[in-house]
């Protein structure tokens, strides 16, 4: 087969949605090295994520837009899709969210849609007007174009069924996975030079993901004044102006000489950072899956996050859940885990082999399945 993507946030993005698009085409790339695979982006950027992953498979070609960069958006719209004639391309997947709005006009070629989450209609306040309207607009209409779309959680999916009115039988639930490094056992000499390098303490419980008012780190930060005086809190993500609330609860509850923020993390280093933790919280009201909870579970950390969304797919039943305005009921779990060392062991083990069940392979053939049904 030949095989086109959007590959506009592979290029471009190095956090959800760029480490979704990477880890999909290296994943087709390397169990299924037979099909030809044809990138389409708006422009080249530069970066190891990106430059290793077309440098270490030969069949793996880019397009990019020859245009300036005023009518890069017009070229996705209508350039794509006649490229996609040209080269006698069989299958092309957008792999954010959208399609081309011009992608029906074109005949050849089967589109498959991957959809992460409508967050912003089932919690519209975090998003401004204009915003959800163009979401809204480009996400539905590209759903309707596509011959099929990839959920990547069975709420994913049900959220397309009620506020897009998607047939079911359209939809394939083909869940994501985590860099490869997150399974790697870090040495301790290593895991030293990490905790040097940001400060760390000996104890303490980890959050990852950007610091915004939607993650909900505020429900950890309320609940430290009833966690020991000796375990710590650390917060890996991006800050946003929710950063304010956190530092605003931190003096009122008198927390903040345990708690860390760290807001510009190498990549390189999470594995250790993850490996260190004690316990590994997410406390998230919704989310389309939840990768830091599959970091988590390889990196043999035992798992508490938030119920309402999706994250019980990710964590799977040997994870622990609590309501995310549960201030109390966190603190109990969190206690019960931290003077338990051995239920911590029991939990990482079959946190590890749940993990297991979403490997690059796995959802490689899922994918080359669909596609072939397609065809």
């Amino acid at each position: 087969m030949r095989i086109g993507f959007d590959a506009k946030r592979a290029v471009q993005n190095f956090t959800g949605l760029g480490n979704y698009s990477r880890y999909v085409i290296e994943a087709l790339c390397h169990f299924y090295p037979e099909n030809e695979y044809i990138l389409y982006a708006p422009r080249y950027k530069s970066s190891r994520q990106f430059d290793h992953l077309v440098n270490q498979y030969p069949k793996l070609s880019c397009h990019y837009a020859q245009v300036g960069k005023p009518f890069q958006t017009v070229w996705r719209t209508f350039g794509i899709p006649r490229e996609l004639e040209r080269e006698q391309v069989d299958i092309y997947h957008g792999l954010s969210n959208e399609l081309p709005l011009n992608i029906s006009h074109q005949r050849r070629a089967k589109t498959v849609l991957t959809i992460h989450d409508l967050i912003f209609l089932r919690y519209p306040r975090y998003y401004s007007f204009i915003d959800r309207q163009l979401y809204t607009y480009k996400y539905r209409r590209s759903c309707e174009n596509a011959n099929a779309i990839v959920a990547v959680s069975e709420q994913t999916q049900k959220d397309l069924v009620e506020f897009f009115q998607v047939d079911p039988a359209k939809i394939h639930v083909v869940y994501q996975g985590c860099d490869p490094q997150f399974t790697v056992p870090i040495s301790e000499g290593r895991k030293k030079e990490v905790r040097g390098i940001y400060g760390l303490p000996r104890r303490y419980v980890l959050m990852v993901g950007s610091i915004e008012e939607r993650k909900n780190a505020a429900l950890i930060v309320k609940a430290m004044p009833y966690l020991p005086e000796d375990v710590h809190l650390v917060l890996v993500g991006k800050r946003t102006p929710y950063v304010n609330e956190i530092e605003r609860i931190l003096e009122t509850n008198r927390s903040r000489p345990r708690v860390h923020l760290l807001h510009h993390v190498a990549f390189s280093h999470l594995p250790s950072i993850y490996q260190m933790a004690e316990v590994f919280v997410y406390p998230s009201r919704f989310e389309g899956f939840g990768i830091p909870i599959l970091e988590a579970l390889h990196s043999f950390t035992p798992v508490v996050a938030a119920t309402g969304s999706c994250l019980e797919e990710a964590g799977g039943p040997d994870s622990l859940y609590v309501n995310p305005d549960d201030v109390k009921g966190l603190s109990a779990i969190l206690n019960s885990l931290l003077s338990d060392s051995a239920r911590r062991q029991d939990m990482a083990r079959k946190g590890k082999i749940y993990a297991e069940r979403f490997s690059p392979e796995s959802q490689a053939k899922k994918l080359v399945s669909l596609y072939q049904s397609l065809l």
